[in-house]
Parts: C-alpha cells; structure tokens; sequence
C-alpha cells in the first residue's frame, strides 16, 4: 500500500475507529470468509456486518467476490486486502501537509478573479 495522503489517512483510521470492524479484520487473517458464516462466527446479524464490510472495503482493507453455489445460491465471499499503515509523525506530516489549504495569493486559486 502506498503512503496514504492526509484525507485517506483519516478516512483509514475513522474506519479503523471501530471494535466490530477490527474484528471482522482479525477474523479475516484466518481465511476468505462468506457474510453468513462470518455473521455467526462475529456474533453480529447480517446487515450490521455488511454495513462493516461495506466501510472496509471503501477504504481498501477487504475485497469481496461472488460466488454461485452449486446448490445455485449467491455467496459473497470476503478478503482481507494485504496492507500496511506506517502510522510515525513523518508519515503524519506529510498526510497534514496534503490536506493544507492552497495559498491565498496563489495565482492559480479557481474563485479568485485575475
């Protein structure tokens, strides 16, 4: 994964923000997994998880993959997505420095008038 700009950065780290999300996470490190069964295993209903899942993946940290059974049912498989954040406060100023606001005086501001 590569260094993650400052407005990725926290929408990472919201994401993380989470006990269940950490969970489905841990849970992940054992094996792609399919909603029902990591449901069950995470002690959540289904919808709960899938707004979690839904959110990790945004960001990145999970894939998903459906597949048809042979019994002809859909099954949504989840991934954890290899990743690394290297949280040290150079990799945290240059996220801060991203997302700081152009220069006032800059001539190449898109609302200020020439």
């Amino acid at each position: 994964m590569p260094p993650l700009d400052g407005i990725e950065l926290v929408e990472v780290l919201a994401t993380l923000a989470n006990p269940h999300r950490l969970r489905v996470l841990a849970a992940l490190l054992h094996g792609r997994a399919y909603v029902s069964q990591l449901a069950r295993d995470l002690g959540i209903s289904r919808p709960l998880l899938q707004v979690h899942l839904k959110r990790l993946q945004a960001v990145g940290l999970v894939s998903s993959e459906l597949e048809i059974s042979n019994d002809g049912k859909a099954m949504n498989y989840f991934a954890l997505v290899p990743f690394r954040i290297e949280l040290t406060p150079s990799s945290v100023l240059a996220a801060a420095r991203s997302l700081e606001a152009p220069s006032r005086t800059s001539s190449t501001h898109p609302h200020r008038k020439a």
